[in-house]
């Protein structure tokens, strides 16, 4: 068997090696436009700040060690069709223009996602950048010792993790939000802390504002907005990604939510022996009960693997997502799992909230400080839907354990029962997981 793999990074390889090692007959090519492969698309934020040395230290795999496995990677080459009756991808070769076409058995798209850019008067002017890749950072590093004042538009989760990126090289930052809050995906309660611990930290944070036009002579040096006007040394273009699929809807393979690629349970797109994964594809979430586009490295990773699995002739099935996420910005830790507030309401849900304050550390330890937690539970039942943590270091890898409880469908009594870790360096003896589930059955609506 022959398979062929579209994708070179997190759900591409991990589909590729799977396959690859539940049998070893397989013949594995993989291909991609990108020169880097097998990078870790998460740290970039970390490599400009400095934090990371060399951008090989992101990469989990080379070239030589995926082909020493069994797996051959082609590297700057675009699959501009696929053909699936004929069951053949034609490629073009980056630096020469040459086309070929081959053939596959099975067939992985794992094209990821693109940040969106829209069609913004000015974008064309140097020194706008995206955050996908590692010559996007590259070029972000080299522009660094050159500027004073950076303007980050978006406010999601590589908008604030570039917070950390600039505010480390003393930069002037100011973030242009044009929704009402930052961070859309947690509730307005909980994004109003992570608004004034930016606000303490000296960056500007201008919400419900809209990108109208960037100026400049051949190089940024104005954003203009609905509100008036921001001086930028450089612009970093960070309101979301849209998932690269063209190829699947080219080939008339059907598409879902957001354009993305729809699959069922196993991974399998509406062509025969052609599988999806990662972030050009939708996901399962267990709480909507229904398919969603949230492009997370986990969620595509689990997905790139169940996908070499049943190429290899497993019968497996992705479990599903409840959007679980966690990010740092400065000195604040946010985590959020299930449905927030706003979800829930929407799905036409019963619930009620619970907000308590929280220890990350035992008092008296140093580095001891506060943050908080949200849980929404559903009336009547007491289950819990979700929950949001931000707080200081060691606060909201907390989250895990709630999402372990939502996944398991547990309500609050079970979650008070849990038999938790203590250690004055960790936890107060209260974790505040448990904390939170008692205050929630205080709280309890029938």
């Amino acid at each position: 068997m022959k398979l062929v793999v579209i994708g070179g990074v997190a759900a591409g390889l991990s589909a590729a090696s799977k396959s690859k090692r539940e049998d070893p007959k397989i013949d594995v090519e993989v291909y991609t436009a990108e020169q880097h492969i097998s990078y870790a698309a998460c740290g970039l934020p970390y490599y400009i700040q400095g934090l990371i040395d060399d951008s090989s230290e992101l990469i989990a795999r080379t070239q030589k060690q995926l082909a020493k496995n069994g797996v051959n990677v082609t590297t700057s080459t675009l699959v501009e069709r696929i053909e699936p009756k004929e069951k053949k991808i034609v490629v073009k070769h980056l630096s020469t223009g040459e086309r070929r076409t081959t053939s596959y058995d099975k067939l992985v798209i794992a094209t990821g996602a693109s940040p969106i850019v829209p069609p913004i008067e000015g974008r064309e002017l140097d020194n706008i950048f995206t955050v996908k890749n590692i010559p996007d950072a590259d070029q972000i590093k080299k522009q660094i010792p050159k500027a004073k004042k950076v303007v980050i538009v978006g406010g999601g989760y590589i908008g604030l993790e570039m917070v950390d990126a600039f505010f480390a090289h003393d930069m002037e930052i100011t973030i242009v939000e044009m929704a009402p809050q930052l961070m859309g995906n947690i509730d307005s309660d909980m994004a109003e802390v992570v608004l004034k611990s930016l606000k303490e930290k000296g960056i500007k944070v201008c919400l419900s504002e809209k990108v109208e036009s960037f100026e400049g002579r051949g190089k940024v040096e104005k954003i203009v907005t609905d509100k008036g006007s921001h001086k930028a040394d450089m612009v970093i273009m960070a309101i979301g990604v849209a998932p690269n699929s063209w190829l699947a809807k080219d080939a008339q393979i059907q598409l879902g939510v957001k354009n993305a690629i729809k699959t069922n349970r196993k991974m399998e797109t509406s062509e025969k022996d052609i599988y999806a994964a990662g972030d050009c594809t939708t996901a399962y979430h267990l709480l909507y009960e229904d398919y969603v586009y949230i492009p997370l490295g986990t969620t595509a990773n689990k997905q790139g693997r169940l996908a070499g699995e049943n190429i290899a002739g497993l019968d497996s099935e992705f479990q599903g997502i409840i959007g679980t996420g966690i990010m740092k910005v400065l000195d604040l830790e946010v985590g959020r799992t299930g449905l927030s507030s706003k979800e829930a309401k929407k799905l036409g849900k019963k619930f009620y909230e619970t907000t308590i304050s929280i220890p990350n550390i035992a008092g008296y330890y140093p580095g001891h400080g506060k943050g908080k937690m949200k849980l929404i539970v559903e009336k009547g039942s007491g289950t819990i839907l979700g929950a949001q943590i931000i707080g200081p270091k060691g606060t909201a890898k907390r989250i895990d354990t709630v999402a372990a409880c939502i996944q398991n469908n547990n309500n609050i009594w079970d979650m008070a029962k849990l038999d938790l870790a203590y250690a004055p360096p960790f936890s107060s003896v209260w974790d505040p997981v448990i904390m939170a589930a008692n205050v929630a059955i205080k709280n309890f609506e029938k």
